[in-house]
This record gives C-alpha cells, structure tokens and sequence, in this order.
C-alpha cells in the first residue's frame, strides 16, 4: 500500500558524541535549564534558518562585489574585530 503523501512521518536519528561532547551538551543544557535531548533538536531546527541566512548574505555580498562595492581591508579587519568583542 502507498504512504499516503499527506501523513506525517516520523524519522529518527541516532548522534554519537563522545564522552567529553555528551558532558558538554549536559552542561550547556543544564545551565539553560533545559534537558541535552531538547537542547539537541533546538540547535538542529535553527540549522535550515541558518543556512538560508548564510546563503543570502553570500548573495547580497557578490550583488555588491558586481556592482563594485567595496571596503578596504583595513575596515573589513576593524568590523571583524568589533565583531568578535560583541
């Protein structure tokens, strides 16, 4: 029989970490006062959001590159360099 295209399917995924990463991830969860398995999947959801984020600075970049919008690098450094303090 067919799956039905409109049904939700529930797929899962096993992560291996290794015993320092499982440590970190009990930690982190455990200060946000959260469980590691929630702070997992909330980190994994944020991952497409992310992506397309980083695609369309990318984009937006090379519009300005082709249109001859530049910074010279010593103020790209400088924005680096805040960037990093915030």
């Amino acid at each position: 029989m067919p799956e039905n295209p409109n049904s939700a399917t529930l797929i899962s995924m096993e992560v291996h970490l290794t015993p320092e990463q499982e440590a970190q991830l009990v930690q982190v969860a455990a200060t946000r006062g959260s469980n590691p398995e929630s702070l997992v999947i909330n980190a994994v959801l944020r991952i497409p959001e992310a992506d397309a984020d980083f695609r369309l600075a990318v984009r937006e970049g090379i519009t300005q590159a082709d249109q001859g919008e530049f910074i010279e690098e010593e103020e790209m450094n400088l924005r680096f360099e805040q960037m990093l303090r915030s």
